[in-house]
């Protein structure tokens, strides 16, 4: 089982995982793997553990080839859904048993397809699958917060090509997460705005950090990027909770993310990236964030990794920057995209 332990310091937990070590090596830089050894491949569903969710078109029964999206559990998990919540003190620290859930989505059945050239309804189906396992897991009172990840590529920490993202709750909202709902309730408490909404009109006005945008979203290079032509994702309608979301919302998102997505392919030679999907915590607590509904937003951040966090970034939790934003934005909005 595995175990959290907390940093009384800086308030960060920590998951030991000592069983992830068995995980074997799937990928190797310059090599990619046959469909034949591809997990996620259609009538390869026995290399999986028993699936938690699948789109079938024409229905069939669990664990069956012909499924659209599928959605496993990890089989080598960060965090457990077994087990009983159990939080102890050790001395001065603060540890809890390693409670939580981890799942695979595969983001189709073919092995090897960037998801920005993804059909744009098979994009929608994956955000379907992401919202439906949102809505299951919050059921679930031990979980607190949940987050959905994509890497790709193997300095983004991607251990298999096969397309696909990832989803973990957890027992505890992460302090990145709360820094960013404290910052939201602190200036509606002050303002009476929404600090996305805010940052959003920002954006819009000025526009030289755009890259894409529709009526419902808006692709911009955030004003402090940590990473070289890092990108942020907002709706620009007020949604806390990404479990709360229609479909006809997944294809306004669908739309702007295989553009920004594809001008970072096309003009960046396929850069390995981490794209994170940020909401607010499974549970609402309504004494620490008492107008979440209306402060914060959900949103997906997308950082490409050009370039190495080192000594710097890790002894002051600064980051050094060598692209401005203005820089970024106007290149990727120069990419010519084909037809």
């Amino acid at each position: 089982m595995p175990e959290l332990r907390k940093d009384p310091l800086s308030g960060r937990w920590v998951v030991f995982s000592t069983e992830r070590r068995r995980r074997p090596t799937d990928f190797k830089v310059g090599l990619t793997p046959h469909a034949s050894e591809s997990p996620f491949t259609h009538g390869h569903e026995h290399l999986t553990p028993p699936e938690v969710f699948a789109i079938r078109p024409n229905g069939g029964p669990h664990n069956s080839p012909d499924w659209q999206v599928r959605v496993v559990p990890n089989r080598y998990p960060a965090l457990r859904v077994e087990g009983e919540l159990i939080r102890r003190a050790d001395g001065i620290y603060d540890a809890m048993s390693g409670i939580g859930a981890h799942e695979v989505v595969a983001e189709t059945h073919l092995p090897d397809v960037p998801f920005h050239r993804l059909p744009h309804e098979q994009i929608v189906r994956v955000f379907e699958a992401l919202r439906s396992r949102w809505e299951d897991l919050r059921r679930d009172g031990r979980l607190k917060h949940l987050v959905a990840f994509k890497n790709h590529g193997a300095l983004a920490g991607a251990t298999l090509r096969h397309p696909h993202s990832q989803i973990v709750a957890t027992p505890f909202v992460p302090p990145s997460a709360a820094t960013k709902l404290d910052a939201a309730r602190e200036h509606f408490a002050r303002t009476d705005r929404s600090l996305f909404q805010d940052i959003l009109d920002t954006e819009r006005r000025g526009a030289e950090r755009l890259v894409a945008q529709n009526h419902d979203f808006t692709a911009f290079c955030p004003y402090a990027s940590r990473a070289p032509f890092e990108i942020a994702v907002y709706p620009s309608f007020q949604s806390h909770d990404f479990g709360r979301c229609q479909t006809h919302d997944f294809w306004q998102l669908a739309e702007v993310l295989r553009d920004a997505l594809a001008r970072l392919h096309a003009s960046l030679d396929d850069p390995p990236f981490n794209m994170l999907l940020i909401s607010a915590p499974l549970q609402e607590d309504a004494l620490r964030w008492p107008t979440l509904r209306h402060d914060f937003r959900w949103h997906i951040e997308i950082l490409p990794r050009l370039s190495v966090f080192a000594g710097f970034e890790m002894a002051t939790g600064c980051f050094i920057n060598t692209v401005t934003p203005e820089e970024a934005a106007r290149h990727l909005r120069q990419v010519q995209l084909p037809r």
